[in-house]
């Protein structure tokens, strides 16, 4: 049932098709036309583009989330989308929200509009907070500063609807660039030689997806791990529950996507343990940007330049992995010091920022 927003505009519940290319999926593969061509209006970049079949599986609910989905239409055309996720941690009180419309009908009330009816479907599944990762058009204008005190993004269009309408910048992420070029491989082999200087009790093991049976508890415990361990301000972070079965599911849901991913950890020799990763990854096109996934190193293992030591090791590997690809990408937050000072290290540049926004609802 279409949701009347403005006279020109309505939202409409998304069923998701079984698959990308059925017969029922058209509007699907039109929302993922139009998702794309959103991000690239508002970013100026092309690495975040998904296939139809690359969006599917990520739009699908699953064990430990409920994801919904409704399209943005003005006079019949598709022009953005709302998606909501519902994490099942228990006790949580996030939802996580995104509203993203086509630049060229901003101003028409239309965010506005739809902005009720996520918070009515947040308050109907038991939440308390809306949490929101937004992107901004690069801008020379005034700046707002994130509430940690670290990193700021454009005081522009996209910040002035979410502070009137009762969200607060709580972080922001420095979105970094990796060119692939004989001296940033030669940076990165002088840097994991002074690694290993400092963590001679480690060793660096590496795999591609599926993860190999000895170490799925292990990575499945460093996945867990990104929940509590990773700076997150006064963002709401609910503690995730990895184990074998959800880590055998994302990984299969990799697959899906079409997308290859290279796992790197560092293992403390005496004990077993596995205490530091990265992960890079690509789609199915072998020229496009490489995504840095998630990196950790555990808090009790920090001191070892382990954080150092697997970013080297996964670049200087990866390059003969998808040698065609010619850049990385990584998203970090601000405060976030001891990562960016290695990404710094081997040379990415900062190209963008992400604001992290958060709304108590009454």
């Amino acid at each position: 049932m279409s949701i009347p927003l403005t006279p020109d505009a309505s939202l409409h519940p998304l069923v998701l098709p079984a698959r990308a290319d059925a017969a029922d999926a058209a509007e699907f593969r039109e929302l993922a036309r139009v998702r794309n061509a959103v991000y690239r209006e508002l970013t100026g970049r092309t690495e975040q583009d998904l296939t139809p079949e690359a969006l599917l599986p990520i739009l699908r609910s699953r064990k430990e989330r409920t994801t919904a989905v409704w399209a943005v239409r003005v006079g019949g055309e598709i022009v953005g989308r709302t998606v909501i996720d519902i994490p099942h941690e228990e006790g949580s009180r996030v939802a996580i929200a995104a509203i993203e419309i086509h630049p060229r009908v901003w101003g028409q009330g239309i965010g506005t509009a739809i902005l009720p009816h996520v918070e009515a479907f947040a308050r109907l599944h038991g939440r308390a907070v809306i949490q929101n990762w937004t992107e901004q058009p690069a801008s020379d204008g005034p700046r707002l500063q994130a509430k940690t005190g670290f990193g700021s993004v454009p005081d522009d269009h996209v910040a002035r609807f979410l502070i009137r309408r009762g969200f607060t910048l709580e972080q922001v992420y420095r979105v970094s660039r990796l060119a692939v070029t004989q001296e940033t491989v030669q940076r990165a082999e002088e840097l994991r030689e002074d690694a290993r200087a400092l963590s001679q009790d480690y060793r660096v093991l590496q795999w591609m997806l599926p993860t190999p049976p000895e170490h799925v508890d292990g990575y499945a415990w460093l996945k867990s791990r990104m929940s509590t361990d990773a700076p997150s301000a006064d963002l709401e972070t609910d503690e995730e529950a990895w184990d074998a079965e959800r880590l055998v599911a994302t990984e299969k849901r990799v697959a899906e996507m079409g997308q290859i991913m290279q796992v790197t950890v560092a293992q403390h020799i005496p004990t077993g343990e596995l205490t530091a990763f990265t992960e890079l990854g690509i789609g199915p096109d072998p020229t496009a940007t490489t995504h840095q996934h998630d990196t950790l190193v555990l808090t009790e293992h920090r001191g070892h330049r382990l954080g150092q030591l697997v970013k080297c090791e996964a670049f200087l590997s990866w390059t003969g992995i998808a040698p065609a690809s010619r850049d990385v990408i990584t998203y970090n937050a601000e405060e976030n010091r001891p990562m960016l000072a290695i990404n710094e290290a081997m040379g990415f540049t900062a190209v963008a920022y992400e604001g992290a926004w958060k709304k108590e609802l009454s």
